[in-house]
């Protein structure tokens, strides 16, 4: 048994005195080493990555569109929101952009009564915890702007015609007393129209 215990602590010794010891690992000198150089792709023409896809709905490249002023393209665009989206908000945020491009002269879907009456159908239907689109709130925005300034326009010219009207029977009468005065019968001017 003392031969197992001798022979157990020499084992023991030998590989305890068999392995190497670590040696500190000293920090790199910077001056001996390379450092690679940075790339950080600022001016955009030598960039090796794939950009990221945009994964835009419906609603937002029919803005786009806008943008670009290609209104038939975004005329789809919306539709296809409208009708793909199934929810309320989808309903009224297309509504509101239909109509936008319905106001805006350029279009070739301009119709300012259709336009007016498309966004009066949807204001009962907009509440106020709807969340729309931002650009869709400039659109609502903008139709209100808009149609208000058509509706001014539309008064201030029944107001100029009845304004010319009464201009032309006021030039009338002074051309009637201008012609009793200087003594000329006004049959002989042509102004009673017999």
């Amino acid at each position: 048994m003392k031969t197992t215990i001798t022979i157990a602590l020499a084992l023991l010794l030998v590989a305890c005195g068999g392995q190497p010891q670590r040696e500190q690992v000293a920090a790199p000198e910077t001056a001996e080493e390379e450092v690679p150089e940075l790339n950080l792709n600022l001016n955009g023409s030598d960039c090796a990555c794939q950009p990221a896809q945009d994964n835009y709905t419906f609603l937002e490249r029919g803005l786009q569109s806008i943008e670009e002023r290609a209104y038939l393209e975004a005329l789809q665009y919306f539709q296809r929101y409208q009708r793909i989206e199934k929810s309320e908000l989808a309903a009224v945020e297309s509504g509101i952009a239909i109509a936008y491009l319905s106001i805006l002269p350029e279009s070739p879907i301009f119709d300012r009564g259709a336009a007016r009456d498309s966004y009066r159908s949807l204001q009962p239907r907009i509440t106020n915890d709807m969340k729309l689109h931002t650009e869709v709130q400039l659109m609502q925005s903008s139709l209100d702007s808009f149609l208000d300034m058509y509706t001014q326009v539309d008064r201030l010219k029944q107001t100029n015609g009845s304004l010319r009207a009464e201009l032309e029977k006021r030039e009338e009468a002074i051309k009637r007393l201008r012609d009793l005065t200087l003594g000329r019968e006004p049959e002989e001017a042509g102004l009673l129209g017999n």
